[in-house]
């Protein structure tokens, strides 16, 4: 690049991890010239952690969160109480609820929400998924806990979920979270305390 002080692998390292979430230019080229700093065995230790991942990592087949295998690991785990589902947006959403170490159900992980600006509708988000897992459980479902996070989209995804599980599983008991997370706040940016609370409340 005509005009930039680096060689040009440097500089399209630095575009690409200025596209992570909240880094900078600055950070970037910051980020940059410490992996280059680093020994070569380092920075190629990170280069393979990625790559890896990438090729490891799938949805759950039941639940969509993050796997390796077929199952991720909360699915897996046959302690788990699978009467009782959490719908969650992301991934991420269920990390977070993990950390707090309250809940001992399972998750279903929608992988997004509804935004009709945005042009996503019941069909972009794994809804169906949902209420199949529902239908099919051979133990049947106790309760659903809404765990969308507290924006309006998030909302609405919620009032959603929550209309077509009182038409089509009458017997399901369906909860939110309660308000001790801050209107439009963030799971994965919540204190495990201010989610224990929620998690606590949720009516």
């Amino acid at each position: 690049m005509a005009n930039s002080p680096y060689p040009q692998s440097v500089e399209k390292l630095i575009e690409e991890f200025a596209t992570l979430p909240g880094i900078g230019k600055r950070s970037a080229e910051r980020l940059v010239f410490h992996v280059l700093s680093t020994p070569r065995e380092a920075a190629m230790a990170l280069a393979l952690a990625i790559r890896d991942a990438r090729k490891n990592l799938r949805a759950c087949s039941r639940c969509f969160h993050i796997a390796e295998g077929d199952l991720c690991t909360i699915c897996a785990d046959d302690r788990r109480n699978v009467r009782q589902i959490c719908v969650v947006e992301l991934p991420r959403d269920a990390i977070a609820l993990e950390k707090a170490d309250i809940y001992n159900g399972v998750y279903h992980v929608l992988q997004g929400r509804l935004s009709p600006a945005d042009g996503v509708g019941p069909d972009n988000i794994r809804v169906k998924e949902l209420f199949a897992r529902i239908a099919g459980a051979k133990d049947p479902v106790q309760e659903v806990i809404l765990a969308t996070r507290p924006t309006a989209e998030g909302d609405a995804t919620a009032e959603y979920l929550a209309g077509l599980l009182a038409e089509k599983h009458p017997a399901v008991t369906v909860t939110r979270l309660a308000r001790g997370l801050a209107t439009g706040a963030e799971l994965e940016n919540a204190a495990p305390s201010s989610i224990a609370y929620a998690f606590q409340g949720r009516r």
